[in-house]
């Protein structure tokens, strides 16, 4: 009766235990990183559509319903007009528009004005705008709560 021992070799022989390099890509934090990236943009967009800050008086009527990106007019509580974030006299306002929008009188116009103005100032805007034929014109409030 013979006995045979087998001993195993610590790997360091001729390369029989080495560790094969793996060519696959770990996507895991790849796809972290863009979930990461996803989510602070969907938080920051919103905020980049605010142009110049106005206080706006509230409203109780529901908000309209958005099948374009409308033209946005600011009037600020010193009676500074924007289009956009830049700043525009009123005699300026309807040939601008009209170049913004190339004539079409279906153009979206929000109005945007402070509730610390006049009436008078924020209407004599919106007519200005109604006299040059765009009848899509609607002034902007904050919902409640």
């Amino acid at each position: 009766m013979s006995v045979h021992l087998h001993s195993r070799s610590s790997g360091r022989g001729r390369g029989r235990g080495r560790a094969r390099l793996m060519s696959e890509i770990n996507v895991t934090p790849m796809v972290d990183v863009m979930l990461v990236l996803l989510i602070v943009f969907m938080v920051a967009a919103p905020m980049l559509t605010i142009g110049v800050p106005v206080n706006l008086p509230d409203a109780t009527a529901r908000p309209l319903p958005d099948d374009n990106k409308p033209i946005e007019i600011t009037v600020d509580q010193n009676g500074a007009i924007f289009i956009g974030d830049t700043p525009i006299r009123q005699a300026e306002l309807v040939a601008r528009l009209a170049a913004m929008t190339q004539g079409r009188a279906d153009a979206r116009i929000y109005v945007r004005g402070d509730q610390s103005l006049s009436y008078g100032r924020v209407m004599a805007i919106i007519g200005a705008i109604n006299g040059a034929g765009f009848r899509r014109v609607a002034l902007v409030a904050e919902a409640p709560g």
